[in-house]
């Protein structure tokens, strides 16, 4: 029989954003599950090495560096706001400890289900039941960690005092969770100020070599607190004390940044296209429902989808990935286009048919409008709580006018063709 595992020992993984990141036993036992080590063959940006050359870091090291920062800002919110979670959660120490480890667990495992290539292939994902939308990779990282990752994480020695459910873990990953607690951590996991967009901006940026993506984690993890953001004391969120507004402002603006400048650039965008295109041809089909044959869909990663396309498979959009002959821009509008912009835009589209290839709006929105703004907590007597674009010009305007840029495309070989035209409709 092996010996109790050392409950002192702590493993350490070298992280080149934030230093040393530490786990215990138990943790690592959960990261060498092949599961888990399966992120290591999932590339964290998809195809964009091919813009930005640095960028072939993997979703391993960024699920390490989630659970990181979800740790610190935990134990800042544990410690800071102390007597808000005894008073309005019922906290012990007890309850501290053990959803420490839930939120380290959730962190971690966040995107253990995530398919090859990141979110290029969650087109190819099965529709739901209703038919009507399609399984999220957040579905599968909740399934993986209910089935595959439940004995490992239910009994292990360090559970028999803490008792752990992996469902508890997947609930906070996919916010099935109706337990109050875990309700308010689930914006640590997936929230406007959620540790997984406070890694990789700092983590892609650094990988990818801009500077669009960095804010002050620091500042963040010194100024934030739990508030309630209702007249009842009911509804409770993570906020930033006005100390921290600057630090929060910067974090938006990060993100804007990174969405205009990485991962809405013209080429990535290019590249996405003949990404999704290669993953249809190659994955149609083949994958599972979350509640089905997960062995099956977890025997997917990049490799296996790089060999394929080695192989010449992936189709037309295969062919143009292997040979780097991607679609061209050839038109794209202002980030914030007016109607008249939009009609010019129809009018070029019109004139040019089929040179057209591909039309790509930034869909994706780069900050949630529709849900609640960072709470700012004001130094006013009482300490009110404020939305952060109340408080500042330039998140109030961004919020006033998303983005919405459209990108046209053509083939490379047209390319020319394809833009003396745009200059004929639009004058050079």
């Amino acid at each position: 029989m092996s010996a109790t595992p050392d409950p002192r020992r702590l493993y350490e993984f070298r992280c080149p954003v934030h230093g040393f990141i530490e786990v215990s036993h138990w943790e690592r036992a959960v990261i060498d599950h092949p599961a888990f080590q399966r992120l290591r063959r999932i590339r964290q940006l998809g195809w964009t090495e091919y813009v930005y050359p640095g960028g072939c870091h993997t979703r391993f090291e960024h699920s390490l560096g989630v659970m990181h920062v979800a740790t610190r800002v935990y134990e800042a919110v544990a410690r800071r706001s102390r007597f808000f979670l005894e008073s309005h959660l019922q906290y012990d120490e007890t309850g501290v400890a053990r959803d420490r480890q839930l939120v380290r667990f959730a962190a971690l495992l966040h995107d253990v289900g995530h398919a090859p290539f990141s979110h290029a292939s969650e087109d190819v994902m099965p529709r739901r039941p209703d038919g009507k939308k399609r399984y999220r990779h957040e579905d599968y990282s909740a399934a993986v960690v209910r089935n595959c990752l439940r004995k490992v994480i239910e009994s292990h020695p360090f559970n028999e005092n803490v008792h752990l459910t992996a469902n508890e873990i997947a609930a906070l990953i996919d916010g099935t969770t109706d337990a109050r607690r875990s309700l308010f951590w689930r914006e640590l996991i997936d929230g406007q100020m959620d540790a997984d967009r406070m890694d990789y901006l700092l983590r892609d940026s650094l990988h990818l070599g801009v500077q669009y993506g960095r804010f002050d984690l620091n500042r963040i993890v010194s100024t934030i607190c739990a508030v309630a953001v209702d007249e009842e004391g009911e509804a409770y969120r993570l906020a930033v004390d006005e100390g921290g507004l600057y630090a929060a402002i910067s974090l938006v603006l990060a993100r804007y940044y990174m969405f205009t400048q990485v991962y809405f650039h013209k080429t990535r965008i290019a590249y996405d296209t003949h990404l999704r295109g290669a993953l249809m041809e190659i994955l149609q089909g083949t994958f599972p429902s979350p509640d089905e044959d997960l062995g099956r869909y977890l025997q997917w990663d990049d490799w296996r989808v790089l060999g394929a396309l080695a192989a010449g498979g992936g189709g037309y959009h295969g062919e143009r990935l292997r040979n780097r002959s991607h679609y061209r821009e050839i038109m794209s509008t202002s980030e914030s286009p007016r109607l008249d912009e939009l009609d010019r835009l129809e009018q070029v589209k019109s004139v040019l048919g089929s040179l057209v290839v591909d039309e790509v709006p930034s869909a994706t929105s780069w900050y949630k409008t529709g849900e609640p703004d960072i709470p700012i907590l004001t130094a006013s007597p009482g300490g009110v709580v404020k939305p952060l674009s109340t408080l500042s010009p330039i998140i109030k305007e961004l919020k006033r006018a998303p983005h919405y840029q459209v990108r046209l495309y053509s083939l490379p070989e047209r390319v020319a063709e394809a833009r003396q035209a745009v200059e004929g409709v639009l004058g050079s």
